[in-house]
């Protein structure tokens, strides 16, 4: 819907609503209300704060919605990292935590979650998609549940391997629908957002590929996919910070977001010859497990922060 529309929509509904609640307010001796000057000023304050929750909202609706994508790759490398013997009580508890996290926050996409502002989703194409998500979700569950209850082989890691990627795909598409619901007031920084929230979700697919390498899991097909995961992450981290037209990334002026790149810039310094370097040793292993999750909280705090400069551009 786009904005005169909607604010023309909201406009309508609030006067109605307001008539109402002054017709049955009026003070006997105090005179019949305020002016229909002052009624619409009152109205138009009311409009103006509606839309700026719905803006705030959207900002949040895309952040959780795209960090949905990245739990599908951290589920899927936390089970590789129990099958590899990579301190597996520890990743069985993160795996545990990260399915929870991922169902709570599918349910509160969907019905509405007040405890971190999500809205009810009312737009029957996106709850179309989300439906076509709790149905992938449901079989891929299965999965964390029987890693949690059972040891594991190489054959059921075959199969998370596979089964991963349509819940990612269409999670993704959710995404995108979120971005484009968010409407021309937001059209310069939803796909920031967006992008810089796909940026968690990278450091974890990468992750995920090396260890399937290491596994010896469809190694040239991972080896593949781990290249442009790779170059993916680079050029959208360069695209964040500079500008990507292509990616339709605008960059980023504000000196305390390009600080937080910084930081990221770091972080992906260590990581990224690791994972370029062909070596699947058990001590390079143990690596990639240590320098995923740094470079995962780094830029988690950077989507938050374009997050609050999504809230503040309405």
């Amino acid at each position: 819907m786009k904005k005169h529309i909607r604010k023309s929509y909201l406009k309508s509904f609030m006067s109605g609503l307001l008539f109402s609640v002054m017709l049955f307010t009026v003070v006997p001796g105090q005179g019949a209300g305020p002016s229909a000057d002052e009624l619409s000023d009152l109205i138009d304050q009311m409009v103006n704060r509606k839309m700026a929750n719905l803006g705030k909202q959207m900002g949040v609706v895309i952040n959780l919605s795209g960090r949905q994508r990245m739990l599908t790759q951290k589920m899927s490398k936390e089970m590789l990292l129990i099958y590899l013997g990579v301190e597996p009580d520890e990743n069985q508890l993160n795996l545990g935590n990260s399915a929870i996290l991922f169902s709570d926050t599918l349910k509160g996409l969907v019905n509405g979650d007040k405890s971190v502002n999500l809205g009810k989703t009312t737009d029957p194409d996106i709850l179309k998609q989300m439906h076509i998500v709790s149905g992938l979700w449901a079989s891929f569950s299965q999965y964390v549940l029987a890693t949690l209850e059972a040891q594991i082989d190489k054959s059921f890691i075959e199969k998370v391997a596979q089964e991963n990627l349509p819940l990612l795909e269409e999670m993704n598409k959710a995404v995108y629908m979120y971005e484009k619901a968010a409407g021309a007031d937001l059209a310069d920084l939803a796909p920031v957002v967006n992008l810089s929230g796909r940026q968690r979700m990278l450091t974890q697919k990468m992750t995920k590929e090396f260890l399937l390498i290491a596994a010896g899991i469809s190694v040239q097909e991972n080896q593949a996919n781990l290249l442009k995961t790779v170059a993916l992450f680079d050029r959208t981290l360069k695209g964040l910070r500079d500008g990507d037209a292509a990616q339709r990334l605008p960059g980023t002026p504000q000196p305390h977001v390009r600080a937080q790149l910084d930081i990221i810039e770091q972080r992906w310094d260590a990581y990224r010859p690791v994972l370029e370097q062909q070596d699947f040793s058990e001590a390079q292993i143990l690596r990639a497990a240590e320098l995923n999750l740094p470079l995962l909280k780094e830029m988690n705090t950077a989507v938050k922060m374009y997050e609050v400069l999504s809230d503040s551009a309405k």
